[in-house]
């Protein structure tokens, strides 16, 4: 008897944990299909195209043939073009979906699409039109390609109708602002964006107010579009990365010093005319980390100001750019009240949080004893070293320093705490209130944050340094200018002395603050409120007028003393495209409207815009569609989607240590595997 119990003991046991083992492989294969099938805009290597097979649910990749990057810089504007083939390995017709990210300040207004050997240029439209146009052609069978934003750095396109084995090429056309920083000159290119944190409660589909995605993670009440921002993640790093190639041809209008990419090897070449060409060293690159040009003027060549203007449709357009004076010409800077925050959320992980770890030491070792200062860290939750801001003492300091060493990475990203903590919304008599915030600012709730600092900026300002190989530029650089501060992009360990030397000697160095612009007529002007000028950062105005301009007069507050300085802004020379800058810029002020105006007036009002100026926008797309139908009738349509690698230098470990959100019940099915267990054992007793 006790034979016979024993062994329906161990056939109970193995019963159960060959079930228990049965079920977790079914879950690992039901969330490999299922991430497999989820796919959609954001967090997405550059030059991406994903096609979801519809009838067999599974996904594989169209591979990349070619990317190929021109630009033309101008002064301090770029005209860019973004070229990248493709080609349909399947004996089926696809439906492709193809998302890449662009600078966070990219004006986009030209889409051309190449499906074999028939061409077909976009035209602008209203979203809901342009999408209704090509799901129409899409469905008769025509070929047609649909270009949306998601994000001002993030843009869809949708390509319908293509041929088995045939090759296609996409076109993107945009306009962008040079970054000046410090005597210095740039241009950055995304090629990856990293996966962003989503808070928030889920909310059912029919309370839903952005269109059902295919992401990861569901809509939530914070980021209603969360399954459109995040698509799935391949972690195997033996794929080939994306291969990109770049041709870039430099007119700066004086000579140059050098020429160079802090994170790609590159050939430079002179012109006679004075032109430089720039080439990657290697013919193509992968398309792991952003790439950036830096250049700058020989000596003696710099101007204390810039003015670039054109005429377009009877309305005048102009660009101002304010330089500072040396920083031994500068005045004494008041006291400060310096507040910095880092994040040690799990996206931080690795090479981030060692950068930002070096970049607070730094802070900190430079502040002076007339400052105060106090720390800041968060993830999904936010604390601070000291109560408030204390004066900087040898014992500060060295507390400071040993708090700053025992950061770690690990748990989500809630910067609205950190908002909260960090901006008083007070106004500081006695002292300049300067906020420095370290992040990889990987989120997807930036409306909510922008309100944040509106409602509690006060008189400080607001500084962002993005951290890591693929930071969101587009939060970082609004969440500055709502701030009145500046944006410092680390993308490289290597950087962090340098660029955070330059930062904090810009913040120790104002040359004016309360600055005023008086163009002598009525004009927009974007920022409508103009940040302060520091040292090596100058000021960037964009203006519109219904007249020419012929003059500006600057003024602002000089460590305590009135400066002001009239520029005469007659110009011979248009420069073509700057009322395209200015209308981003519109735009981007508009979308902060969100909370301001009545729904259907913002919507109207961004639309106006963009329609106007041509450009792709949250409520304005590019669609492009044949008249003649090419898919025979009797053929079938597939979709197929591919999901996203991380950027260079993210832990995966650190980032998906938890399940998503979308995640299948797991317990649930080991407690199904117990409760088989437990069905052999009763059998067993009863059997005795």
């Amino acid at each position: 008897m006790k034979r016979w119990l024993l062994r329906t003991l161990l056939l109970a046991w193995a019963g159960g944990l060959g079930f228990s083992l049965w079920m977790m492989l079914v879950i690992m294969l039901w969330s490999g299909v299922a991430a497999a099938e989820t796919v959609s805009p954001d967090s997405v290597r550059q030059g991406s195209l994903f096609m979801r097979d519809a009838p067999e649910g599974r996904t594989r990749r169209a591979p990349l043939l070619d990317t190929r990057v021109n630009m033309e810089i101008t002064g301090i504007l770029a005209r860019v073009t973004v070229n990248q083939e493709f080609r349909n390995t399947t004996d089926r017709w696809q439906e492709g979906i193809y998302v890449f990210p662009l600078p966070e300040d990219a004006a986009v207004d030209h889409m051309r699409l190449w499906i074999g050997e028939r061409f077909i240029e976009g035209e602008i439209r209203s979203r809901e039109q342009a999408r209704q146009e090509y799901e129409q052609a899409r469905d008769q069978g025509r070929q047609a390609s649909l270009l949306e934003q998601e994000r001002p750095n993030l843009f869809t396109t949708s390509v319908a109708n293509i041929p088995p084995g045939e090759s296609i090429r996409v076109e993107i056309e945009y306009q962008q602002n040079v970054r000046y920083d410090a005597g210095l000159f740039s241009l950055r290119f995304p090629m990856v964006v990293g996966p962003r944190y989503i808070p928030g409660v889920p909310v059912e589909a029919a309370e839903r107010t952005v269109g059902n995605g295919m992401g990861w993670a569901l809509a939530t009440d914070q980021v209603p579009d969360a399954d459109r921002i995040t698509p799935p993640v391949n972690l195997d790093d033996s794929r080939a990365d994306n291969p990109v190639s770049m041709d870039i041809r430099l007119h700066a209008g004086l000579p140059l010093s050098f020429v160079d990419s802090p994170y790609h090897p590159v050939s430079v070449t002179e012109t006679a005319a004075g032109e430089y060409r720039v080439e990657l060293e290697q013919g193509t690159v992968a398309a792991n980390r952003d790439f950036m040009l830096q250049w700058q003027f020989a000596p003696g060549t710099d101007t204390s100001a810039a003015w670039f203007s054109e005429e377009h449709d009877g309305a005048w357009y102009g660009l101002l750019m304010l330089v500072p004076p040396p920083v031994e010409k500068l005045p004494e800077p008041p006291p400060r009240e310096v507040i910095l925050v880092v994040d040690v959320s799990g996206s931080m992980e690795g090479e981030s949080i060692v950068q930002a770890r070096q970049a607070v030491e730094l802070a900190i070792r430079r502040l002076s004893q007339r400052d105060r200062f106090n720390i800041i860290r968060f993830n999904h939750e936010a604390s601070s070293l000291f109560p408030r801001p204390v004066p900087v003492t040898d014992d500060s300091r060295a507390r400071a320093l040993a708090w700053v060493r025992g950061l770690r990475a690990d748990g989500g990203t809630e910067m609205i705490r950190a908002m909260d903590l960090a901006l008083d919304g007070k106004n500081h008599e006695d002292s300049l209130r300067q906020v420095v915030f370290l992040t990889d600012g990987d989120v997807g709730n930036e409306e909510a944050l922008f309100d944040v600092i509106r409602q509690r900026l006060g008189d400080s300002r607001l500084f962002t340094v993005g951290i890591g190989s693929a930071p969101n530029g587009y939060f970082m650089s609004r969440a500055a200018e709502h701030g009145r501060g500046s944006y410092t992009y680390i993308g490289d360990l290597g950087e962090v002395g340098e660029k955070m030397q330059r930062l904090f000697l810009q913040l120790e160095s104002p040359a004016l603050t309360d600055i005023e612009v008086d163009w002598g007529q009525e004009v927009r002007q974007w920022p409508a409120r103009v940040p302060d000028l520091y040292a090596g950062e100058p000021v960037v105005v964009a203006v519109r007028s219904g007249q020419p301009l012929s003059g500006v007069r600057v003024s602002g507050n000089a460590s305590g003393s009135l400066w002001s300085q009239s520029l005469n802004t007659v110009s011979t020379e248009d420069r073509p495209g700057l009322h395209v800058l200015w209308a981003r810029r519109q735009i981007r002020h508009l979308m902060g409207q969100q909370y301001h105006m009545a729904p259907d007036d913002w919507r109207r009002a961004i639309e106006e815009v963009a329609l106007a100026h041509h450009l792709v926008s949250r409520f304005t797309s590019l669609v492009a569609v044949d008249r003649t139908p090419v898919r025979p009738p009797e053929a079938g349509l597939d979709s197929q989607a591919l999901p996203t690698a991380l950027p260079r230098g993210w832990s995966a470990a650190a980032l998906f240590g938890r399940l998503p959100q979308t995640a299948t019940p797991a317990n649930l099915y080991l407690l199904l595997g117990l409760s088989g267990l437990l069905s052999f054992l009763l059998l067993g007793r009863r059997r005795a």
